[in-house]
């Protein structure tokens, strides 16, 4: 007999062992935004503590499909913090809260680029962004190694006297990895004495230094979006006929941009598990049914062709894996697009292609990880100038969101970033000196993975300006 029931998004064999463990991961997930660093690393037995309780959930529901689909309003959406009450298990469910960002104003107003960058292809553009943004650059031996206590130290005391507003990191690929980046929520959050981010960051990264060339270029002729020139696309997973959340929150940014008179097409794409699923309807909606769950999108037919390739804004939600986001393979990305700023809610969306962490085998979705290049750069190498993704475990549209929301109000790219890190950070209870994970290897369960978000792009760039709603509200 096939069991189904939706265990925080995912589906349930009761013959697959393995499976079920994946499941297990994704669902405790969300309750660990409850719980500190120190309170997530010691509870060592959550596994075998849920596995048998859900197990005989799933063999009690039979065939029934555990998960309502409903669209709500924006505004009943809880945003949460740590000291909010835990949401019920349904929003839990559904990731249908959004997290509170945290506001923390640079003391300073320079624009900083820290670089281990040494070939003239890279350095070149990144002088003529500095130049731009009348910043100054930062050269550093290896930002790969950039938590060592007396690089730390000498660079906490140049940013000192330089008094940042803004950061950019330019890592090298092989550099671009997990403890490069805590290290440097490390280093910018010890300015000042209280532990949150202290400047606006963004990431500078492209495969190729012909890439780099180009995307610095963009990134100096941006003109921010109007909202009469915006045009925006969702993109959604559904995996099975009990998980849906995922064109839940399409159907929610459809919404959200309708009250701003600004139409938003929806393409859902349907994994052969989800043959009951529910859909969207209206115009400018597309569905793609696959035939196998493990053969990805390439190309579209044309009018949702179209639709991508005029999107400016691209808002992905649903799982993913290196190479793959939404069941969209990397290589489906359009080659030529105005596509300039994307957001993508899934796992890995911004792996790096060297980890220094232990690696994965398996994925939320019950998809296999292989190394592969990373949506980020990929959508980077055709011409994207902004990317949202995560380096590994993403929680999707509850910290997506919020980011997105920033921008809409004409914030900018590091801002945002900024302020989810730092909510991030209360929201975890993570503090000064432990941002860096050492001893990975011998850890089973990373708290700092909630910390790997990744924007890529210039942190002074504002995407979009400030959208009024059709009411005359902002």
């Amino acid at each position: 007999m096939r069991v189904r029931c939706d265990l925080m998004g995912c589906i349930a064999w009761p013959n697959q062992y393995d499976q079920l463990l994946i499941q297990m991961a994704r669902a405790q997930q969300w309750s660990l935004d409850w719980m500190s660093a120190d309170e997530i690393n010691a509870k060592e037995s959550i596994m075998g503590r849920f596995f048998f309780p859900i197990l005989l959930l799933c063999l009690l529901s039979g065939d029934a499909l555990c998960q309502q689909f409903r669209i709500p309003d924006l505004q009943e959406l809880p945003r949460i913090d740590r000291r909010s009450p835990r949401p019920g298990r349904d929003v839990l469910r559904n990731s249908a809260f959004i997290l509170k960002l945290n506001e923390h104003r640079p003391a300073g107003d320079q624009y900083v680029i820290l670089t281990d960058h040494t070939a003239s292809g890279f350095l070149d553009p990144l002088q003529k962004l500095a130049e731009h943004r009348n910043g100054s650059i930062i050269n550093v031996a290896d930002l790969g190694e950039i938590y060592q206590t007396q690089t730390l130290q000498s660079l906490r005391n140049r940013l000192r006297q330089l008094k940042p507003k803004f950061i950019a990191i330019a890592p090298r690929m092989e550099s671009y990895r997990e403890n490069m980046l805590l290290g440097v929520w490390e280093l910018i959050s010890s300015l000042d004495e209280d532990k949150y981010l202290d400047v606006y960051p963004g990431l500078l990264l492209a495969s190729t230094p012909q890439s780099f060339q180009r995307l610095i270029d963009r990134t100096i002729h941006f003109q921010s979006i109007s909202q009469k020139e915006l045009k925006p696309m969702a993109i959604s997973q559904v995996p099975s006929n009990a998980e849906s959340r995922s064109l839940q929150k399409a159907g929610i940014l459809r919404n959200v941009f309708g009250s701003y008179g600004i139409p938003t097409p929806v393409l859902a794409i349907y994994t052969p598990a989800a043959n009951a699923a529910p859909v969207i309807e209206g115009d400018l909606t597309w569905e793609i049914r696959l035939k196998e769950k493990g053969r990805f999108v390439m190309s579209f037919e044309p009018d949702p062709r179209d639709a991508i390739q005029r999107a400016q804004l691209v808002i992905m939600h649903g799982h993913g894996i290196p190479g793959m986001s939404c069941s969209i393979d990397v290589d489906g990305i359009p080659t030529t697009s105005s596509n300039q700023i994307v957001l993508s809610g899934s796992c890995f969306g911004a792996v790096p292609a060297e980890s220094d962490f232990p690696t994965m085998t398996s994925a939320p979705g019950g998809y296999q990880v292989k190394p592969r290049q990373a949506f980020a750069t990929r959508y980077v190498d055709r011409g994207a100038t902004v990317f949202f993704g995560h380096m590994r475990l993403s929680s999707g549209f509850p910290h997506l969101f919020p980011v997105l929301e920033k921008w809409m109000a004409g914030k900018s790219v590091g801002q945002a970033y900024q302020e989810l890190i730092n909510g991030l950070i209360d929201m975890r209870g993570f503090q000064p000196g432990k941002f860096v994970v050492k001893n990975a290897g011998q850890q089973r369960r990373i708290p700092q993975n909630a910390l790997l978000y990744v924007v890529l792009g210039d942190p002074a760039l504002i995407p979009l300006r400030p959208l009024i709603k059709m009411d005359g509200k902002k």
